[in-house]
């Protein structure tokens, strides 16, 4: 009984206790961790990459670079962030190395399960016009629309994860906004 109780403590403890723990070698506390985040980061890196095995793979590259730095990490109240980035650098890694297209289809539409059927009809229409307009972008502002857009980053962050100036960076989000806006007018 008192094993269960520690597991759910340790399950609903907020992220500095068990990023601390996982950060003194606490293995159950790091598949907390797990289980808490692959959801999103297989869903972001899944924004970024084509195919589910290769969401897989940078799923699990994360948490073995994560297991080995997150005694590093000095703000453990930012584990989230931190998982995070790493999943984006691995996934724009893998990107840049086949080259390939960042395919949101594979998206759950806005639409909630409650939805009428055409409501959830249009949800799904929706996100395929958007997984249209992005596959069309070139890969560099792609790339930063999906760090910007999807993945919340800053202008930094992006100019940092792709290795260009800032200018840059703002110059290929607005194109690729402008660009986005006006593919998807019929959608507003």
């Amino acid at each position: 009984m008192s094993g269960e109780r520690f597991s759910s403590a340790l399950e609903n403890a907020d992220d500095r206790i068990v990023a601390g723990r996982a950060a003194d070698g606490d293995a159950a506390a790091f598949a907390v961790l797990v289980r808490r985040y692959t959801p999103m980061m297989r869903a972001y890196a899944r924004r970024i990459l084509p195919g589910s095995a290769e969401v897989d793979d940078v799923v699990q590259d994360t948490f073995i670079t994560a297991w080995a730095q997150l005694p590093e990490l000095e703000n453990l109240e930012r584990v989230k962030s931190w998982l995070m980035r790493i999943t984006s650098r691995k996934a724009v890694d893998r990107l840049r190395s086949s080259r390939a297209h960042a395919d949101i289809d594979l998206v759950e539409p806005v639409a909630s399960p409650a939805a009428t059927p055409p409501r959830r009809a249009e949800a799904l229409a929706s996100v395929a016009a958007l997984s249209a307009a992005l596959k069309e972008l070139p890969d560099a502002q792609r790339e930063c629309w999906v760090l910007r857009e999807l993945g919340d980053y800053g202008y930094d962050e992006i100019a940092e994860e792709l290795d260009l100036p800032l200018s840059t960076v703002r110059g290929l989000l607005a194109r690729a906004r402008k660009y986005i806006i006006v593919r998807m007018e019929q959608w507003r």
